[in-house]
């Protein structure tokens, strides 16, 4: 044989070999975009596919299917390759945890808010987190940013910024009141006790905020943070007591008191400063406010009749104190499903939902209440809507029926989300536009 027909043999088996490896590639490619596609159709139909909020925005041309920002992504099924590029497939799962943005290797990913046909109502915040009035700063998920470490983030660079704001520091006048003590609220006061501020912190309700109103053993955060005079905080799947606690002992260690049921009513501008009036009577006076209340402090009522019963609430604090009641759970969305599932342990649950199926849950709590309807563990109405509430009953209206049903009934829960403090925004000054797919973070 000769060298030259060895060569073309060697050559021939290595082309051979590298076709077989193309080809395998390029057939993997294709059954996993086959699979994604799959997913993106299923979320369409399941009407997961709209974003609702604060959202993952990829650029093809950027992205170089690294899978950084898959495997980031600390909820499942948000983004998948499809073609060789990432693409988004349940946006309406998306909770705004940023990972993503952080992790590309290629800066291809913006994260944006609201959509070209779906608009967000946000306050005006420029890149120091401070609003179209002067010495009034947002951070939060009142700006955008819902997921704790985020808020956490967000609460403390807010603080940094409003230092550099300050230029003389006045006798008899506050440097900072914060305003709401939820996530980004408790990070900014220990910002600003770390640069030994003049500040107090206003909470409308108990410390916590959102957090506060939400079960005892609920799962509230999937990623570790970091949080000033403390550190690092290396705690997974961690339940609401659990961060309750560590707030609390954090504050405690800090010498740091929160002011408790002192709810904000107005703020009106005075000499280049500010007038905090709460709702008590009290009033403070400050050179800068800084705003770290949630979207959903006054929860949306339904203002049907019986509504103001004491058997109606809009949280559910301590389920495993409730048995043997006869429950009707109002919502569609994460925080009824899983009021709902946990009532049904101990008590015989209906969920009332507007609408004919659910839509934009967390994968988890889909799978959960299919697994609940199947077995009957709790009944669902689907297309139905609360039109009365008695002391012993409830009347639901549900689309197809002629006649509404009644129900016998012990308690109400009612989720229908909340809203934006736009009369106490606005009254203070502040813009509130409508975000169409605007961008908050972009390389």
């Amino acid at each position: 044989m000769t060298v030259l027909t060895e060569k073309i043999i060697i050559y021939g088996a290595a082309g051979i070999l590298l076709i077989a490896v193309i080809y395998l590639y390029i057939r993997k490619l294709r059954r996993e975009s086959k699979i994604v596609d799959d997913k993106i159709r299923l979320a369409k139909e399941e009407g997961l596919y709209e974003p609702v909020s604060l959202h993952p925005v990829i650029n093809p041309n950027s992205c170089i299917q690294s899978g950084a920002c898959i495997k980031a992504c600390p909820e499942e099924d948000i983004i998948g390759i499809k073609n060789g590029r990432a693409m988004v497939i349940n946006a309406s799962r998306c909770v705004g945890h940023g990972a993503c943005f952080h992790a590309c290797p290629t800066q291809a990913i913006t994260l944006c808010i609201g959509t070209e046909k779906r608009g967000v109502d946000l306050p005006h915040v420029n890149p120091y987190f401070e609003s179209n009035v002067k010495g009034i700063f947002i951070a939060g998920e009142m700006g955008g940013m819902g997921l704790i470490k985020n808020a956490v983030e967000q609460g403390r660079q807010a603080v940094d910024n409003i230092i550099r704001s300050l230029k003389i520091r006045e006798r008899n006048v506050y440097d900072l009141i914060i305003i709401g003590a939820g996530p980004a609220g408790i990070s900014a006061t220990l910002e600003a006790k770390k640069h030994k501020l003049n500040t107090i912190t206003l909470e409308q309700d108990s410390l916590g905020g959102t957090v506060f109103s939400f079960p005892r053993t609920k799962i509230v955060m999937t990623s570790p943070m970091d949080l000033p005079l403390h550190g690092k905080v290396k705690l997974f799947e961690t339940n609401k007591t659990t961060l309750l606690k560590l707030w609390t002992s954090v504050l405690s260690k800090n010498e740091i008191e929160i002011l408790e049921y002192k709810k904000a009513e107005k703020i009106i501008r005075q000499n280049g400063g500010f007038i905090v009036n709460t709702a008590d009577g009290s009033q403070y006076t400050t050179q800068r406010v800084l705003l770290t209340i949630g979207r959903r402090g006054s929860p949306r009522k339904l203002n049907i009749p019986g509504e103001e019963l004491p058997k109606v609430f809009y949280r559910l604090l301590e389920p495993e104190f409730i048995h043997h009641k006869k429950i009707v759970v109002i919502g569609g969305g994460d925080s009824a499903v899983e009021s709902a599932l946990l009532l049904a342990e101990q008590n015989e649950v209906t969920l009332s939902y507007r609408k004919d199926t659910f839509s934009r849950l967390k994968l988890k709590n889909n799978q959960k209440i299919k697994e609940a309807m199947a077995s009957g563990k709790l009944e669902v109405l689907f297309n139905s809507n609360l039109m009365a509430i008695e002391e012993n009953r409830v009347t639901i209206k549900t689309d197809g029926e002629e006649q509404p049903i009644q129900l016998v009934n012990d308690l109400v829960y009612i989720f229908a989300g909340g809203e934006l403090p736009t009369e106490f925004l606005k009254n203070a000054g502040i813009e509130i536009t409508r975000k169409f797919g605007e961008a908050i973070l972009k390389h």
